[in-house]
């Protein structure tokens, strides 16, 4: 895998090394929802655009083209149901959080609901990569690319 549990690991022991600080579990559990999607946008955006430059060889833009099919609310709203079934109690605790929480913009091109569970995804990740559990956070994404690969796949 291109962006495994080692790649996390340290760039996590990196911030924490140069800032001193260190969240346990109960701390990012209690972090504002929308802090926690703040950060997983970020993680799953940066997965997605590493994903498609070792995938494809093709210009910026289409690379730019097909990360927006990946990380538009649809595609995330629709990630989410398909991952559910994988979900610890706890997750899908994170996910209940972030997807009710009131961020008070909804982007153009989105449906509430699935900004909404866009949002729960989001903070998912952020809340896997917070509290350091790289191996979880990479077997989601996995997941995630498996089954999206199976979708794209002409029957």
């Amino acid at each position: 895998m291109f962006w495994g549990e080692s790649f996390v690991s340290e760039l996590l022991d990196d911030i924490r090394n140069s800032t001193g600080k260190t969240f346990d579990q109960a701390q990012v559990r209690m972090m504002h929802p929308l802090v926690l999607a703040y950060v997983g946008d970020t993680v799953y955006d940066l997965f997605v655009r590493t994903y498609l430059i070792h995938t494809y060889d093709i210009p910026v833009h289409q690379l730019h083209m097909k990360s927006i099919s990946f990380v538009k609310a649809g595609s995330q709203s629709e990630t989410l149901h398909d991952i559910d079934e994988l979900l610890t109690e706890e997750e899908k605790y994170i996910v209940r959080r972030g997807r009710n929480a009131k961020s008070g913009t909804i982007p153009k091109n989105a449906d509430v609901t699935e900004y909404r569970w866009a949002t729960g995804f989001e903070s998912l990740l952020g809340y896997l990569y917070l509290t350091g559990q790289e191996e979880r956070l990479c077997e989601i994404l996995r997941f995630v690319l498996d089954t999206r690969q199976q979708k794209e796949k002409p029957i």
